[in-house]
């Protein structure tokens, strides 16, 4: 009896020992996404200005040639900082789908010119299907070109998470997201944006892998 016992204790504790693991585990996991989420939302909030070589516009839909209102909100502030006087030079990066006449790139170029912005400083990247694809595409144009700064220009969750993939390209790199277009349309369209961008930025700090775009519906 005292080795089936003694026997039964044993168990016992392995069995509150997985369960304090377990709940150990939990508890941080949720530790971190929180802080993760609270990091993401505090980065959206801010806006830098700060001078730099180039402006970065990442792509989005667009619609034979057209931006789609997530991507032109992205353009509209491109423009408003160049003629501040932020950057000489404005990047639009972005591919195309099968069946698409423009890239995401040149949809930009074209909409950006049509705001007042000379053709010679603007800057293509025809292809980038993803936020890292497109940071890593934008850090092989900035070894060439000689560019060592940048203003990343996307909506405000996805600030983070964008700025982070560029500056693991080696260039100095800072935020200023947009204030509006369908990323800002609502309470919830932002609480969707931070929940997804915590997730990716998770993902990518984990894996060093994209974590996937995320839009909502137009």
């Amino acid at each position: 009896m005292t080795v089936w016992k003694n026997l039964g204790s044993a168990v016992g504790a392995g069995i509150r020992g997985l369960l304090y693991m377990i709940v150990g585990t939990i508890v941080v996991a949720l530790v971190i996404t929180l802080v993760t989420a609270g990091h993401v939302w505090a980065y959206a909030r801010q806006d830098d200005r700060g001078e730099a070589d180039t402006i970065l516009v990442l792509g989005a839909a667009q619609y034979n040639g057209t931006p789609s209102n997530w991507f032109a909100a992205r353009l509209d502030h491109a423009a408003d900082l160049y003629n501040d006087g932020v950057a000489p030079r404005i990047v639009t990066v972005g591919g195309k789908l099968d069946g698409d006449v423009y890239t995401e790139a040149e949809a930009g170029e074209r909409y950006l010119e049509d705001k007042g912005v000379p053709a010679s400083d603007i800057s293509t990247i025809v292809h980038g299907s993803d936020t890292l694809e497109s940071a890593e595409l934008f850090g092989d144009e900035a070894d060439k070109e000689g560019w060592g700064s940048v203003v990343v220009v996307t909506d405000p969750a996805h600030s983070l998470r964008a700025t982070d993939m560029v500056r693991d390209q080696g260039v100095s790199a800072h935020a200023s997201p947009t204030r509006t277009g369908p990323a800002v349309s609502g309470r919830q369209a932002q609480l969707d944006s931070i929940l997804h961008e915590t997730g990716g930025l998770l993902y990518y700090r984990v894996t060093r892998n994209g974590g996937g775009d995320y839009t909502v519906k137009e």
